[in-house]
């Protein structure tokens, strides 16, 4: 967990846990950032702190976490629009060299296993995506899709969770919503449409958030213990279908 909450009134203070890649700055500016570009959009930020952990007060905003099957991907589509329809202004951008590094490193150490998970790490290093850090179609970059983080009231989709916003790709940001866990069982296809992108642009950072996931969720990783046994093994046939096309 990354951070916790507590509520009081109308008011939501988040506390970070870790912060070692600036998470509350990042949150903080995008807030700033959207409350005034995008109203109603986003909660308000209304104070912060750098104290040990660091804070940031907001405003509470209405609705229930989306869950799949997904009934509201129109308005879900209507929030995606007004947010990378928004000014990114000076957002940090989002590294993605860090994230094929990492992606690499991750799965070079589950080559070796002997198993479809190592079938699918090797496959994905013999045939790493192509370079997606040249910005064609620049964002402000939500950076974790996770159907949770956004809300619907009954009448509108509005988005939380801010930590790892920055200024981004629009391509590579709907290939991070489409390849998030949390979609599994929910379709992306109206949001792909909707978004048209160039499908081979789309295919290559699909295959990096995929192979993203793998490490993850693989043994090992920071994420193994929280999804049920035949995870991975189905995220690594995941990444064999992605990279074969």
């Amino acid at each position: 967990m990354t951070h916790t909450v507590d509520i009081s009134g109308q008011t939501l203070t988040k506390r970070y846990t870790s912060w070692v890649r600036d998470e509350p700055a990042r949150e903080w500016a995008a807030l700033a950032l959207l409350s005034r570009t995008a109203p109603d959009l986003t909660p308000i930020p209304l104070t912060s702190s750098t104290a040990d952990p660091p804070w940031i007060t907001m405003t509470l905003i209405p609705g229930r976490p989306l869950e799949a099957p997904l009934t509201q991907t129109t308005a879900l589509g209507n929030a995606l629009e007004t947010l990378w329809s928004a000014p990114f202004g000076d957002l940090q951008p989002i590294d993605l060299t860090a994230l094929v590094d990492r992606t690499r490193a991750g799965l070079t150490a589950l080559a070796d296993r002997g198993d479809v998970i190592a079938d699918a790490a090797r496959t994905w290093l013999d045939n790493e995506p192509p370079d997606l850090s040249v910005v064609q179609d620049p964002v402000v970059a939500h950076g974790d899709p996770n159907l949770a983080n956004y809300l619907w009231d009954g009448v509108q989709v509005r988005i939380v969770d801010f930590e790892d916003t920055g200024s981004g790709d629009r391509t590579v940001e709907l290939a991070n919503l489409v390849e998030h866990l949390s979609w599994r069982q929910a379709d992306p296809t109206p949001l792909v449409r909707r978004f048209s992108v160039d499908p081979e642009r789309f295919r290559a950072a699909r295959c990096l958030w995929a192979g993203f996931w793998l490490t993850l969720i693989g043994p090992g990783g920071p994420s193994a213990h929280r999804n049920p046994p035949g995870t991975a093994e189905a995220q690594a046939q995941r990444v064999l279908r992605l990279v074969a096309g």
